[in-house]
């Protein structure tokens, strides 16, 4: 259960311990010349790479029957810190499950994965689980697979030192039963992660998990420090027909956040993003106190995989540098 707070608590509390992941920063720290934010890349930016081919019809089938046969393009995944590290120069990754679907309990995997990234001085940071039911689902027994089905997950994001698992809410019915299913499925998957010290995200990722008030009602009624939410920039199409307000749904999914998804798609001949605006989205996370990593996550098909992952991480790294002096500025006005 949350423990209410008062803002003098809070900020106190914030500033002493910061948050279990290690998100917000006093604002001592900002005085101190620490980022506004720092920069990850997701594996998912690299799918074309990785899947080749694989990524066609038939998909979930040959993930099911056969993961490796999906994995058809140039790129190991085994190299993916590597890739970080020296095409991209970033430290810090979010690994796909769906690229090393059959590797959950494969320690010798495991163990070479998190090699690669100790020796880049690569962190990795969380796993974004998918293809393992749904967390929200009406029956009861298909629910309880699906929490079980990502128990091996929360292991093996304990083995390779990450934070969290990134997870899906999703469900039918009607949007009041959805979100008591969700929200049954979800607090028993984290109560088991609680036990492995590894946290539970859950990411806007189509249906109603795209409705940014009905995910942070979904939060509120599981309330536990464990579980919280990864807002995606760009994923905020509820079905057809409903698309939710990107600005509106990362504003209200930022109280839980423990990790920000930079989803780009492509850019104008300024280098800005031309689906929405990085800075007023940067704004709305900074304003929310969220101080951790923020995970590109390139998903465009004009500029190659190479190009919208430097495209993506030259923008948040201009917005760094405008948005730094003011907030930089606001910490020393209020120590």
């Amino acid at each position: 259960m949350r423990v209410k707070q008062n803002k003098l608590d809070r900020r106190k509390f914030i500033e002493l311990f910061g948050t279990a992941a290690g998100l917000f920063l006093p604002a001592s720290a900002l005085a101190a010349n620490e980022p506004l934010f720092r920069i990850s890349l997701a594996q998912w930016s690299l799918h074309r790479s990785f899947f080749g081919d694989g990524l066609g019809e038939g998909f979930a089938q040959a993930l099911a029957a056969d993961p490796r046969s999906v994995l058809r393009g140039p790129l190991d995944p085994l190299d993916f810190p590597v890739i970080a590290r020296r095409d991209y120069g970033i430290g810090a990754v979010e690994y796909v499950n769906t690229f090393f679907f059959d590797r959950a309990r494969d320690e010798a995997y495991l163990a070479e994965l998190r090699r690669r990234a100790a020796g880049e001085g690569v962190e990795s940071l969380l796993i974004m689980c998918d293809a393992e039911g749904d967390l929200g689902d009406p029956d009861a027994q298909a629910r309880l697979r699906a929490v079980e089905n990502h128990y091996k997950w929360v292991g093996a994001a304990k083995s390779l030192g990450c934070h969290s698992i990134r997870v899906n809410a999703r469900s039918e019915g009607s949007y009041d039963e959805q979100m008591k299913l969700a929200a049954d499925g979800l607090r028993r998957l984290v109560e088991y992660g609680a036990d492995q010290d590894v946290n539970v995200l859950v990411e806007n990722h189509g249906g109603l998990s795209s409705n940014g008030a009905w995910l942070a009602g979904v939060m509120g009624l599981v309330d536990h420090p464990r579980l919280g939410t990864l807002p995606d920039f760009g994923n905020f199409r509820v079905s057809e027909k409903e698309n939710y307000d990107n600005y509106r749904g990362v504003r209200e999914l930022m109280p839980w956040a423990k990790a920000v998804s930079a989803k780009s798609y492509d850019f104008d001949g300024a280098g800005n993003h031309t689906r929405f605006d990085f800075e007023r989205l940067m704004r709305i996370v900074l304003d929310a106190g969220y101080r951790g990593y923020v995970g590109i996550e390139y998903e465009g098909d004009r500029l190659s995989e190479t190009e919208g992952i430097r495209a993506t991480k030259h923008l948040l790294e201009r917005v760094h540098e405008t948005l730094k002096s003011s907030y930089a500025s606001q910490a020393k006005a209020n120590p």
